[in-house]
């Protein structure tokens, strides 16, 4: 008899961007590994609805399909946007890897920089968060809610209909269309999702022998920066429609985390930092956000949820 591992069935959404993702996962696997995995499409609520995610309530909605396949057993492990995973854990499934995180930046497609737009230009994004940060930029534009993948996105500024759309600058790295960004914005302009440029290998959290497997792909720094910006949005009980930008990165063996909730109209914002070690992530987090409630962060996630 052959003592031939079966290949390992990686679930996907089916999107170009998130197949390219978990391409990626899957060849540093096997390489790690020696493992074979072949890709399962699996399609999302998140991407058939064209509803508008704020009344979604965000959270879940490119992921529910994926953990369902999981727990099915349909797919051995899948690979997720990190920022799209609610910050709730299911006791079913356990995130087994997050790899190193790419540039967790927003990104500009335009022909022009924001500063640079004539007044009334018009900009799309399907973001609350971008768009209260981008109103306190810019207030005089014209902010356009869109949905779509990176491609329809990017093709309404190239039509003519939009002059810019804001996207990760991760996702845009990864299909390679890097060239068609007109601006980069820097963390202290515009604070990213939490967990933006990020990976979530997950599996079944009965499933040792994947679990033990898939840590191969584990990066600790990466792994502690984005549990102390997920701990911000639980701790706000706020979903990722809800306008609340976290960033964490490392200054030596000190872990600088930055969180801000600005307000829909981009007229107000609580933003705080605060420092520690790696060891306790998850209370930095949670420390941070009590004290942005405590001045009022609350009530603005509130204003956004009427």
């Amino acid at each position: 008899m052959s003592s031939v591992s079966p290949p390992l069935r990686l679930g996907t959404r089916r999107s170009v961007l998130a197949t390219t993702q978990s391409g990626t996962v899957a060849t540093r696997l096997t390489e790690l590994t020696g493992r074979t995995v072949e890709l399962v499409g699996v399609t999302t609520f998140g991407d058939v609805t064209r509803a508008d995610l704020t009344q979604l309530g965000g959270t879940g909605v490119f992921v529910s399909a994926l953990r369902d396949k999981l727990i099915e057993g349909t797919i051995d492990f899948a690979v997720h946007s990190l920022k799209d995973l609610p910050t709730t854990p299911d006791p079913r499934v356990v995130i087994a890897a997050i790899p190193p995180r790419e540039d967790p930046r927003d990104a500009l497609v335009s022909v022009a920089k924001l500063a640079d737009m004539p007044p009334g230009a018009r900009i799309g994004t399907g973001s609350p968060r971008r768009m209260a940060q981008l109103r306190m930029l810019r207030p005089d534009l014209d902010y356009v809610p869109i949905r779509g993948n990176a491609d329809t996105r990017i093709g309404k500024v190239t039509s003519g209909e939009l002059d810019g759309v804001v996207l990760a600058a991760a996702g845009l790295g990864r299909l390679g269309r890097e060239a068609e960004i007109s601006q980069i914005f820097e963390v202290t302009e515009m604070l990213p999702a939490p967990g933006q440029g990020a990976l979530a290998v997950e599996c079944r959290a009965d499933r040792a022998d994947l679990v033990d497997l898939l840590g191969v792909l584990d990066d600790a720094p990466t792994r502690a920066a984005v549990t102390a910006e997920r701990a911000v949005l639980g701790a706000l009980e706020a979903g990722c429609a809800a306008p609340v930008g976290a960033y964490s990165a490392w200054r030596g063996h000190d872990l600088i985390l930055t969180a801000a909730v600005v307000a829909v109209d981009g007229g107000r914002a609580v933003r705080k930092s605060a420092a520690g070690g790696s060891s306790a992530p998850m209370d930095l987090g949670r420390d941070l956000a009590a004290e942005m409630i405590a001045e009022g962060a609350g009530t603005l996630i509130g204003e956004q949820a009427h």
